[in-house]
């Protein structure tokens, strides 16, 4: 037997050996990701495995100098790695696709477009020189005023997740000769981008778990990420990438096996943020230098061992996602942008955009209509005071807009799209109100536009329109009774004016594609099949964080911070607990403007004939399946996410419903479908079950749970079902 093995390696090569560069042994892509990892690290000196634990000289195998740092050369046969921005869009690189907002994403409510957003986006990225995205964004949406919330994906746990765990699978497994990972981020309770870097979320056991660490428990199990970012704030007193949350939330509870890495200046300690589970510290060497690790070593705050878990976690997860056997190009793209990329961030502005209010079925645009006014700044191409369409294109960073070359103005495209029906239109910068209601006089239709500007680096102040865009509104409606407000914005609006216009359509931060897709959307050449991953209040008393404990928090008992203080940690109480988006609304009996997961569409939708097998559950593991039907009750096609969701017993303290399953129905006119949704007691997204903090552990109370169906948190199709003690 030992012959058979030995003697064809010495007789003639094999194809393997062939195919392997000489002192390479982890370049052999027949073995596995843990063996080459562990190869690897097994022929690396110490220095060598140091180097993994930073980004820079982690990704830049040819240096060897950082700074005032010097590192070992490192092994032959590893990869560049070049980290991008990116849950909108690739950023950086020229001549790429400006994507819709994660925001407008979650409002599709769809799971195959996250995939082929994630795809394309991914494509993009490698030929653009960068193989590694940081995205998708999790958070919770507690805050509406939070900069980031067009960031990240709706305040639902279940949708959150699911969504992120689609983009990544996208991103990772949508191209295997390109490979990218995806890097989650922002690792945990990152709500509010006022002081993040010196605040502390904090937040009680059952809480964190439940709301807070529960979307990327459900993205990781649904996309294996190849990392996760940990983010600035602390969470309960202890910065969180250094906070034992890493190793016990994240990589034990939440079964993540990839890395971690840190946010941009987000390590403060060697020792603590390695022994907390930190993997890698972004950008230069700071505190994961050689001088500091070694020292750590030294006196025993660290191990050796543990600085081979690190680097064995970024080493395998490089070669996991392929990086190591698919090199980047040589010469980056500088117009990786296609058209038919172009046409994936259309599908998504179109999926994403919402129709709030449709009455007296003002929309679609009728062949009647034959002068339409459009208004407002960012309908066009051409900047009002700085503002214009490319404002709205996607997420700001630190104030100024995201370069949108290509933008398509919804002045253009509308222009060309009533003019192939004989309408025409005129246009109002809206900067002017008296003169922007005379024009909208003299049409048949309105249209204005409103919008926000908001992204990383700052809250904002209120949920009012920017550009005095609610005045603006209301005196376009009151000249014009037909009149339709297409609001692009980061987050929920208060709408003062909601009962003077028609129509309104939320379009969050549309993209690139924003004027083709609203087009096609208010002609109703496309269906509206948007809902809302967000409540949108009333007003700000609202909101589950009305009182200066709970936001923006306090600064020795002040929501202001002192001038020169700079450094003292402003705590943020997270006392409204579980009561986090539509829960709170619900729990609180607090009507919103629009609540979680409404929609309008051109057509309309019943829901019927609920049944619930089985009606008693008696093994805590079988899967529970909730059927239903659902109509096209209207005259046209369309499309709606039909939501399921839970009230568990009181006995849990649960507040409100959750969203436990969603599912798109595609109908004609006067179709109707069975729908299935399959609650699976043990999926990640921890279905029937809350965190017992007496037992510590996931538990399902015996009693009553009631099921909801429908295409909105409201839903009334209701039924229930039992769980034995």
């Amino acid at each position: 037997m030992a012959g058979l093995l030995v003697t064809p390696a010495i007789a003639t090569p094999s194809a393997t050996s062939a195919r392997v560069p000489a002192g390479c042994p982890w370049m052999d892509t027949h073995e596995s990701s843990t063996k080459r990892a562990n190869q690897l690290l097994a022929a690396s000196t110490l220095g060598q495995k140091l180097r993994w634990l930073d980004e820079q000289a982690a990704n830049t195998p040819a240096q060897t100098t950082f700074g005032s740092v010097t590192y070992p050369a490192q092994v032959p046969c590893t990869p560049t790695v070049v980290y991008a921005d990116g849950p909108d869009l690739v950023r950086g690189p020229a001549g790429v696709t400006v994507f819709p907002a994660q925001l407008s994403l979650a409002s599709s409510f769809n799971t195959d477009l996250a995939y082929t957003k994630g795809k394309t986006q991914a494509d993009e990225a490698f030929r653009s020189g960068k193989n590694g995205l940081l995205a998708p964004g999790l958070a919770s949406g507690r805050v509406p005023l939070a900069g980031r919330t067009t960031d990240y994906l709706g305040e639902d746990s279940l949708l959150t997740g699911t969504l992120a765990g689609a983009l990544t699978n996208g991103i990772q497994k949508g191209n295997p000769s390109e490979p990218v990972m995806a890097v989650l981020k922002h690792y945990v309770a990152n709500e509010q981008e006022l002081d993040r870097q010196t605040s502390s979320s904090n937040i009680d056991g059952r809480t964190l778990r439940e709301v807070y660490n529960l979307p990327f428990q459900i993205a990781v199990a649904e996309g294996s990420p190849s990392g996760v970012m940990c983010s600035y704030n602390q969470v309960n007193g202890v910065y969180a990438c250094e906070n034992p949350i890493l190793n016990n939330l994240l990589k034990s509870a939440a079964g993540f096996d990839g890395y971690v890495v840190s946010d941009f200046g987000a390590v403060h300690s060697t020792a603590p943020s390695l022994n907390a589970g930190l993997d890698q510290e972004l950008n230069a060497p700071k505190f994961y230098n050689p001088t500091n690790i070694g020292a750590a070593i030294d006196s025993g705050a660290v191990t050796v061992a543990q600085i081979d878990k690190a680097a064995f976690r970024v080493v395998h997860a490089y070669i996991e996602a392929g990086l190591f056997d698919h090199p980047l190009p040589s010469t980056p793209s500088t117009s990786s942008s296609t058209d038919a990329h172009k046409a994936v961030a259309r599908q998504v502005a179109e999926q994403g955009s919402v129709l709030l209010q449709n009455t007296d079925s003002i929309l679609p645009l009728k062949k009647s209509v034959k002068t339409i006014a459009i208004i407002g700044p960012t309908a066009s191409a051409t900047p009002t005071n700085g503002v214009s369409a490319a404002t709205v294109c996607a997420m700001h960073n630190f104030g100024p807009a995201v370069a949108c070359p290509n933008v398509v103005a919804p002045l253009d495209a509308i222009t060309a799209r009533a003019a192939s029906v004989g309408a025409t239109v005129t246009f109002n910068n809206g900067a002017d109100p008296a003169a922007a209601a005379a024009a909208a006089k003299a049409a048949d239709v309105a249209i204005v536009f409103g919008y926000t500007t908001q992204g990383e680096g700052a809250d904002r102040a209120d949920l009012s329109l920017d550009g005095n865009g609610d005045a603006l509104i209301s005196a376009v409606a009151a000249a014009n009774a037909n009149t339709v407000a297409v609001l692009e914005t980061g987050t929920a609006t208060a709408m003062p004016w909601l009962g003077q216009v028609k129509g309104v359509v939320e379009a969050w931060y549309p993209g690139e594609q924003q004027g083709n897709a609203l087009a096609r959307l208010l002609y109703g050449d496309v269906n509206f099949s948007g809902h809302l991953p967000m409540t949108f209040p009333k007003s700000l008393a609202d909101t589950p964080t009305s009182t200066p404990a709970q936001y923006p928090g306090l600064v020795n008992g002040s929501p202001t911070r002192p001038a020169t203080d700079r450094t003292t940690i402003r705590q943020v109480a997270y006392s409204e607990g579980l009561a986090v988006g539509y829960k709170w609304y619900q729990s609180k009996n607090i009507e919103p403007l629009f609540p979680f997961g409404f929609g309008l569409s051109y057509t309309g939708f019943s829901f019927s004939k609920l049944q619930i097998t089985p009606a008693v559950q008696n093994n805590p593991d079988r899967k529970i399946t909730v059927s239903f039907t659902v109509k096209n009750t209207g005259t046209k096609a369309g499309s709606t996410p039909a939501q399921v969701y839970l009230t568990l017993p009181s006995s849990t303290g649960e507040p409100g419903q959750r969203l436990v399953g969603f599912d798109s129905v595609t109908l004609s006119p006067g179709a109707s479908k069975k729908v299935s949704v399959v609650i699976d007691p043990s999926a990640a997204n921890e279905p029937l079950s809350y965190w017992n903090t007496t037992s510590h552990a996931w538990e399902t109370a015996p009693g009553t749970y009631g099921v909801h169906v429908g295409d909105s948190s409201t839903a009334s199709l209701s039924a229930s079902f039992t769980v034995a003690g």
